[in-house]
């Protein structure tokens, strides 16, 4: 299969991966660590992207973008991906926040939040997992019970990504008791400035920023905050997950590792163990496995077709590369010369890419959620 996607994709990626190297401080690990430098050159970044229309390309005009095909958006993606995500937290509000707001959001809702993402200058978070329902997302107790013209938001969310920073919250709540839990949620837009939302960070090898907890004290929000039909949240937080799940390009990460480790061992390359060589073609072979199952998924997308099972089989794919090849990576990086500064480099990237890789099991719904949607999947086509 030709990976290339033809010249015009392959000028994009050429021109993103000069924007990474001028704009993009050797050695970065993405914008959240300890340095506050790192948030603000991925504030800059996006900002920079937004104004060469390179944010999300893929996006109508009247939106920001340029009416690009969703491949031009995957090359985007993967570039990103590939260099530690130098977009920052943005990559939520282009790659599935925006496109959900889209199908499902009033007009008005599109013309306010829209604009604003296109520009990179709002980060969203996103309010689903709770203490006693991440996995099991449907389970949750986070109410929304009517007021006047408005509504009440009471509860708390977990593992929150960029709370601390986030201007907006696409939050799931319960609106009615059902029979089947998945029935009476509905999708809120929620303004983190809000009266009543408390924000408390949560410590993680992830860095700061990353996770938090929001607690929603009577949180008011007007009907024109609803995404969609009320009780009607679960059929879009389907199509939210494909979208998220597929937007997390992480063979890209994998395979610029992966390739670029002969390069900094240099000689060393043909001493290595012949089975650690092995294992290290199998990782790039597995790379494309997990290119090939996304590529599906944004097939399907495009035709305005969503599938949970596919999107599972690119998750699964893709959480077992995470961690098979960082533990290749691991190995490699420690044969590799102590002095230099490439190999320095490439050790705190495989660093950084192992401790990513324990949290790719439950980020995102869990590796054994996913196993199950599958297997639904393929006995309901059976």
């Amino acid at each position: 299969m030709d990976f290339s996607m033809g010249p015009a994709a392959a000028e994009l990626r050429a021109e993103l991966r000069r924007l990474v190297a001028e704009h993009v401080p050797r050695g970065y690990l993405g914008a959240f660590t300890d340095d506050p430098e790192d948030l603000e050159t991925a504030q800059k970044f996006c900002r920079l992207l937004a104004e060469r229309g390179l944010l999300c390309p893929a996006w109508p005009r009247e939106y920001g973008g340029w009416g690009a095909s969703p491949w031009e958006q995957t090359v985007v993606r993967e570039e990103m991906w590939a260099h530690q995500e130098p977009r920052g937290a943005q990559y939520m509000g282009v790659n599935w926040v925006g496109p959900t707001i889209m199908r499902h959001g009033t007009p008005e809702q599109s013309r306010r939040h829209l604009p604003p993402i296109a520009r990179g200058e709002v980060i969203w978070c996103q309010g689903f997992s709770e203490p006693d329902a991440g996995s099991d997302l449907a389970s949750l107790r986070t109410t929304a019970r009517p007021d006047g013209d408005g509504w009440l938001i009471s509860g708390q969310k977990v593992w929150t990504s960029y709370a601390t920073m986030a201007r907006w919250c696409f939050l799931l709540a319960r609106t009615a008791r059902r029979e089947r839990r998945q029935e009476g949620l509905t999708i809120f837009l929620v303004p983190m400035d809000a009266p009543g939302i408390e924000v408390r960070p949560i410590g993680s090898l992830m860095g700061p920023h990353h996770l938090n907890e929001v607690f929603f004290n009577d949180v008011r929000v007007t009907a024109a905050d609803v995404l969609g039909d009320v009780d009607g949240g679960w059929a879009v937080v389907q199509e939210v997950l494909s979208f998220e799940r597929v937007g997390i390009a992480r063979y890209a990460r994998c395979e610029r590792l992966l390739q670029n480790a002969p390069r900094v061992l240099g000689d060393g390359w043909e001493s290595l163990p012949g089975e650690l060589r092995v294992r290290w073609a199998r990782m790039l072979t597995h790379c494309r496995r997990a290119r090939l199952l996304a590529y599906r998924v944004i097939a399907l997308q495009d035709e305005g077709r969503v599938r949970p099972g596919d999107a599972a089989a690119y998750r699964i794919a893709v959480t077992r590369l995470d961690q098979e090849s960082a533990e290749v990576l691991v190995e490699i990086a420690a044969l590799a010369a102590e002095d230099g500064e490439e190999a320095g480099l490439f050790r705190r990237e495989v660093e950084d890419h192992l401790r990513y890789s324990h949290a790719s099991t439950v980020a995102s719904g869990s590796v054994d959620v996913q196993r199950i949607l599958l297997a639904r999947a393929l006995l309901a086509a059976s």
